[in-house]
C-alpha cells in the first residue's frame, strides 16, 4: 500500500477507500541557538529544520526555550539543569572548543550527543590575546577614557608606564591551537622571549621555551592563559600563585574563566601587586553588574568575545551546523565530546522519545 502525507490533525491517521493511507505531515526538528551564528551556517539549519533563535543566553530564557528543542547550537554555557527540564533535547553543538559550556555528565547520562569545533577560532582569539597586551602595555583603556571623560593634556599624561612588547617576556600556560599561535605571533612578530608550561611538556612547540610555572611566572612580563578548564586547572592562579608574577607583569586571560581565583585576582589588582589584567572570560561564565572587577581601573574586560570575528565565525558556524544535522539524522558527529552517550542515545532513537 502507497503511503502518502496530508494536511490532517497531526493525532489522526485516515484511511482512504482507494487503498491509500494519509498520513499526518513530519512534525520537523527544531534547532535553538542560545547565541546569533553565521548567516550562511543558520540558513543550513533552517533547510532541515524549524530553527528558534534566542533572543538572550540568560539561563532562564534558555531553559525555557530549550523545552521545544530537539537539539542546541551554542556559544554560552548553558544551565546545569537544562536536560532535566529539557528533556526532549538530544544534541548540542558548541559553536568553538569550550566543552564546559555544556554540563557533560548530565549530557552524557542521558543520552545528550555533544560536539565542538576544536581550533576553529584559534587564530582570532590568539590576536585578540595579543591586542590585550598592547592595550595593557599602552595603557590604552585609562588614556582613552581619560580623553573622553577629561581633557587632551590629562590623557596625554597617562602615557608614562607605556611599554614595547619587544624584548619582553611572555610566559603561556597551555599551548594547543591558540597558544601555539600566540607564542608565535609574539616570537616572530615582535622578538619576544616566549616560555611555555603545560601538562605534556614534551609537546612544547619550538622556539618555546619549556618552564614549570613558578619559573613562568617568576620570569615573565606577560602571563597568558589559554589551557582548558579541567580540576587540575580550576583555580590554577590562585592567591599563592598571583604573588609570585612580577610586580610590573601582566595578566591575560583568553581560556576559562575558573582558571583564575576572581577573588584573589580583584585583591591582587585593587593593591596593585601586578601591574594589571585583560580578561575575557569569567569564574561565573556572566560578568554581571556590581561585580568588583567593574570598578577597578587597571583592568581591560570583554564579554566573552575573543574569537568572534566574522572570519572565525564564519568557519565554526558552518561545523557546528553540520554537527547539529549529523547528530538530529542519527550519526555520530565528527568531533564527538561524550562518545560514551552513543549507546544511551541510540536507545532514545529506538524508543521514539526523541521527535
Amino acid at each position: 500500500m502507497r503511503r502518502v502525507s496530508a494536511a490532517v490533525a497531526p493525532e489522526l491517521t485516515v484511511q482512504c477507500e482507494i487503498g491509500f493511507a494519509i498520513l499526518p505531515p513530519a512534525v520537523p526538528d527544531r534547532v535553538l541557538l542560545t547565541d546569533p551564528i553565521d548567516e550562511a551556517a543558520a540558513a543550513l539549519i533552517a533547510a532541515n529544520a524549524e530553527v528558534i533563535h534566542a533572543p538572550d543566553s540568560a539561563p532562564d530564557t534558555v531553559r525555557r526555550l530549550a523545552q521545544q528543542a530537539d537539539a542546541l547550537v551554542i556559544r554560552s554555557r548553558i544551565p546545569d539543569d537544562l536536560f532535566d527540564v529539557a528533556p526532549r533535547v538530544r544534541a548540542v553543538a558548541i559553536h568553538g572548543s569550550g566543552t564546559d559550556l555544556v554540563p557533560l555528565d548530565s549530557a552524557t547520562n542521558q543520552g545528550v550527543l555533544v560536539s565542538n569545533v576544536p581550533g576553529g577560532n584559534a587564530q582570532s582569539v590568539a590576536e585578540f590575546c595579543v591586542l590585550g597586551m598592547l592595550m595593557l602595555a599602552r595603557n590604552v583603556a585609562r588614556i582613552t577614557a581619560a580623553l573622553r571623560e577629561e581633557s587632551f593634556d590629562r590623557a596625554r599624561a597617562l602615557d608614562g608606564p607605556a611599554l614595547e612588547l619587544s624584548g619582553a617576556t611572555v610566559g603561556i600556560v597551555g599551548l594547543g591551537h591558540i597558544g601555539a599561535r600566540v607564542a608565535r605571533i609574539c616570537r616572530d612578530g615582535f622578538g619576544m622571549r616566549v616560555l611555555g608550561s603545560q601538562r605534556r611538556m614534551d609537546r612544547i612547540p619550538a622556539g618555546v621555551e619549556g618552564a614549570t610555572l613558578d619559573a613562568l611566572l617568576a620570569q615573565s612580563d606577560y602571563v597568558v592563559l589559554a589551557c582548558p578548564l579541567n580540576p587540575q586547572t580550576r583555580h590554577l592562579m590562585n592567591r599563592e600563585r598571583l604573588a609570585r608574577m612580577k610586580r610590573e607583569a601582566f595578566l591575560i586571560n583568553v581560556g576559562r574563566g575558573p582558571v583564575v581565583d576572581e577573588a584573589a585576582l580583584i585583591e591582587t589588582l585593587r593593591e596593585r601587586r601586578i601591574a594589571g589584567a585583560m580578561l575575557d572570560v569569567y569564574e561565573h561564565y556572566r560578568l554581571e553588574p556590581g561585580n568588583p572587577l567593574l570598578e577597578l581601573d587597571n583592568v581591560v574586560l570583554t564579554p566573552h568575545l575573543a574569537g568572534a570575528t566574522r572570519q572565525a565565525r564564519r568557519r565554526v558556524s558552518l561545523v557546528a551546523a553540520q554537527e547539529v544535522l549529523r547528530m538530529l539524522g542519527g550519526e555520530k558527529p565528527e568531533n564527538f565530546v561524550n562518545p560514551q552517550a552513543w549507546d544511551a542515545a541510540k536507545g532514545r532513537r529506538g524508543a521514539g522519545s526523541a521527535s
